[in-house]
């Protein structure tokens, strides 16, 4: 059993920043690529960040320079540090544990506005 939990959306000002925090759990025996999805009312889902076992960090060009993904203490922690926060960021945000098939958490609300 595998269970992934997000936290840390919220409302915020254009400008401003937020950090999400993600934590997988359960029968997780080592350390695999972790990643941020979001998705946008009536958009597709879109991968906006990710970290593999070895720290190799993957970022949509859409956010380069703004997020930033870090693991925590915790091997199966993954943070999302997001700055200088756009309202054409407001979307749910999903982590994504690539074990087997993928497992996601519930999703965090993030919304920016103008």
């Amino acid at each position: 059993q595998v269970q992934v939990v997000e936290s840390g959306g919220g409302l915020v000002q254009s400008g401003g920043s937020l950090r999400l925090s993600c934590a997988a759990s359960g029968d997780i025996f080592g350390i695999y690529t972790m990643g941020w999805y979001r998705q946008a009312p009536g958009k597709q889902r879109e991968l906006v960040a990710s970290i593999t076992s070895g720290g190799i960090r993957n970022y949509a060009d859409s956010v380069k320079g703004r997020f930033t993904i870090a693991r925590g203490n915790g091997r199966n922690t993954v943070y999302l540090q997001m700055n200088s926060l756009k309202p054409e960021d407001t979307a749910v945000y999903y982590c994504n544990l690539d074990l087997r098939n993928g497992y996601w958490g519930q999703g965090t609300q993030v919304t920016v506005s103008s």
